[in-house]
């Protein structure tokens, strides 16, 4: 008999590679799916990282601070002492605002409390001064990682006398009670909502409305949550669609009536946690 002819170096190379791409024949198709589709908001922020707190404590204990959110009463408001203000580096011009952190104080046995944590809301900035260095008096300088709390949250985590403290915190869901709060102000065409209240991620990157005889218009961020709009939509019914930086959107129809006034607030549909 002749001998066997030999064989093809290529051909002896890709045997190998075509067996595994019949055994794997989805391996493609699993990290295109896993670069456009979202991972959960727990897994993504749950992470403890390091940063520095600080507290302030108001002139008078009827005080109400609104702070750079545009929240107005923080009491009314549902939020309470539970807040925050965040530094430069982590405001992201007023999009975090309604986000939820959880904090507890680390690396100092003296004035830490132990075993303690709080969970509190983004509701306010904390302004960077240039006037000092970010490690030398300008605490909510970039690149710092600052909060600044209300002395009630602060004392629940450690003694007042610790001031300037190490902290951990991570990003959490926020838990609501109630739905999305849509509070109307404005005048003639101009619209403005306050959006509050929100569950899950907790902050607003989209909000859109529909009036009962138009299509979903775009809302423009004003300030902090306070969304706006160039519109003629008085006796309409109006509807909200809002999405969360989790990329989660939620529609709530014919949430104000179309007798609403300004100065009217309305409850919509919430995220689900």
């Amino acid at each position: 008999m002749p001998p066997p002819l030999p064989q093809n170096p290529i051909h002896t190379l890709l045997k190998p590679l075509l067996l595994l791409l019949f055994i794997f024949p989805t391996a493609t198709t699993s990290l295109t799916s896993s670069t456009t589709t979202p991972p959960p908001l727990s897994t993504t922020l749950s992470q403890w990282q390091s940063a520095r707190a600080t507290y302030y404590a108001a002139s008078d204990p009827r005080d109400t601070v609104g702070g750079a959110c545009g929240y107005g009463d923080l009491v009314k408001a549902g939020y309470g002492m539970a807040t925050v203000g965040l530094s430069e580096s982590m405001f992201e011009r007023g999009q975090i605002c309604g986000a939820c952190f959880e904090l507890k104080c680390v690396d100092d046995l003296r004035w830490c409390i132990p075993g303690t944590s709080i969970i509190v809301s983004v509701t306010n900035f904390c302004a960077p001064n240039y006037g000092f260095t970010s490690d030398g008096g300008g605490k909510c300088n970039p690149p710092n990682k600052h909060f600044v709390l209300p002395i009630e949250a602060f004392e629940k985590i450690a003694i007042w006398k610790a001031a300037n403290m190490p902290v951990q915190y991570r990003r959490i869901k926020c838990r609501k009670e109630g739905g999305i709060r849509f509070n109307i102000s404005g005048s003639g065409i101009f619209l403005s909502v306050l959006i509050s209240n929100v569950a899950g991620a907790g902050d607003v990157t989209a909000v859109k409305i529909k009036g009962s005889r138009t299509g979903w218009l775009d809302m423009g961020r004003n300030w902090g949550q306070n969304w706006h709009v160039n519109a003629n939509l008085q006796n309409q019914a109006l509807s909200f669609e809002v999405t969360s930086s989790d990329r989660m959107t939620v529609i709530s129809y014919n949430v104000a009536p179309k007798d609403w006034r300004f100065g009217q607030a309305f409850e919509g549909k919430q995220f689900e946690t």
